[in-house]
């Protein structure tokens, strides 16, 4: 569903027609206002003139590739979530398009109900980002950014100065997939040994996930990075 008085608007970048209506019809009878294009360029224009809110783009299009797309529209600062809708299923276009600054990646052959989660998602994350209540609460997780104060289950919860940078970087883009490469620059300033996240990564689900063996909270994208939980709905969430 769209939050607030206004529809979202989706614009949906595919050239198999048999997808866009799919497409179409789905995100519409969520009350979703979609428009559609086949090729990547006027989709650039479109994007640039805010003729949409949400870009779902397929990478394999006929006029220029969907990377492409996101470069340009990253380095133009259009800053709408974009969710890439592609075939290709290899780690290394995930990682591209997610480091290019894409949103999300959802693989075909997809289900509308993991579309509309990542939709979803997404929104929140950009709702994040234009600076809402910095309390971040998901589940049994609470994190103010202001204090620096992170309870579970009602419980404060103390952090190594690395480990709170890390968790913080998540929470800053919660619901959103972080890759490897981009968490290891922001938290340890290069490009080290990806081991040394994973270990982090361990010791933070030992501190909040209610069963660290199967994390609810920080959640694996296996090749590509980790994400984050979205906030809960009416819980806020949001960058210092």
């Amino acid at each position: 569903m769209t939050d607030g008085a206004t529809p979202l608007r989706i614009l949906v970048v595919d050239d198999e027609p048999a997808i866009r209506r799919f497409l179409r019809a789905g995100l519409t009878a969520q009350g979703y206002v979609v428009t559609e294009l086949e090729t990547g360029l006027p989709a650039i224009d479109a994007m640039r003139r805010r003729a949409a809110d949400l870009l779902v783009l397929d990478l394999g299009l006929p006029d220029v590739d969907g990377l492409e797309v996101i470069r340009r529209l990253r380095a133009a600062e259009i800053t709408a979530p974009i969710i890439v809708l592609s075939s290709r299923d290899d780690e290394a276009a995930k990682v591209a398009a997610l480091d290019l600054g894409a949103d999300d990646y959802v693989t075909k052959p997809f289900g509308m109900e993991e579309l509309f989660a990542r939709v979803r998602a997404a929104q929140r994350h950009r709702l994040q980002q234009q600076g809402e209540a910095p309390v971040f609460r998901s589940g049994d997780l609470t994190i103010d950014l202001v204090r620096r104060i992170v309870t579970v289950r009602g419980e404060e919860v103390k952090f190594s100065p690395r480990e709170y940078a890390l968790l913080r970087l998540l929470v800053q883009h919660a619901g959103k997939v972080l890759t490897h490469r981009m968490i290891l620059r922001e938290v340890w300033g290069s490009d080290t040994d990806v081991q040394y996240l994973r270990i982090y990564i361990r010791a933070l689900r030992q501190k909040i996930e209610p069963d660290p063996e199967r994390p609810s909270h920080i959640l694996t994208e296996t090749g590509v990075g980790y994400r984050l939980r979205a906030p809960d709905p009416a819980g806020g969430g949001g960058a210092a």
